[in-house]
């Protein structure tokens, strides 16, 4: 992998209470934040060989939005263990698709932030935020290890 682009799920509707979080879908603003990811992915010239997404109903409907904008994208691939994962997770989830050259990881906060620190600073308690539908644009020149990755565009709606 030299790329990794991660992609934070956009704004979803509030939780209700003991209401069903995997169930909860993208607020009207959301839908839009999705639709403006992809437009920055399409005018960066992203190519995704492949896309990890969480099954969370607001993580699908933000990787499927954001999809739309990029021709010849691959299906979205799901992966239960991106849902409230650790970034030791996320690095377990990504070394098994190490020969896939740019992968795109949908998910959500505090594993996508940290995983970010975790790659670009080496640590993964000093994390700057990662708001609804940001994006992280990463280079990797070697396996992934802490602190090896070149943080190459950082985009918010």
């Amino acid at each position: 992998m030299h790329e990794l682009i991660l992609l934070r799920h956009a704004e979803a509707q509030p939780a209700q209470a003991g209401g069903d979080d995997m169930g909860r879908r993208l607020s009207g603003r959301g839908e839009q934040e999705a639709k403006e990811a992809g437009k920055w992915l399409a005018s960066h010239g992203a190519r995704p060989d492949r896309v990890l997404c969480s099954p969370s109903e607001r993580t699908r409907a933000t990787a499927t939005l954001a999809l739309q904008a990029l021709k010849n994208a691959p299906g979205m691939q799901l992966a239960d263990e991106i849902y409230d994962a650790t970034p030791g997770e996320l690095l377990a989830l990504l070394d098994q698709h190490g020969d896939a050259g740019t992968v795109m990881l949908v998910g959500h906060n505090p594993g996508i932030e940290r995983l970010v620190a975790l790659l670009v600073e080496g640590r993964s308690d000093e994390f700057r935020g990662m708001p609804p539908a940001g994006l992280a644009v990463l280079h990797l020149e070697t396996p992934l290890e802490p602190g090896i990755a070149r943080l190459d565009a950082f985009w918010s709606p």
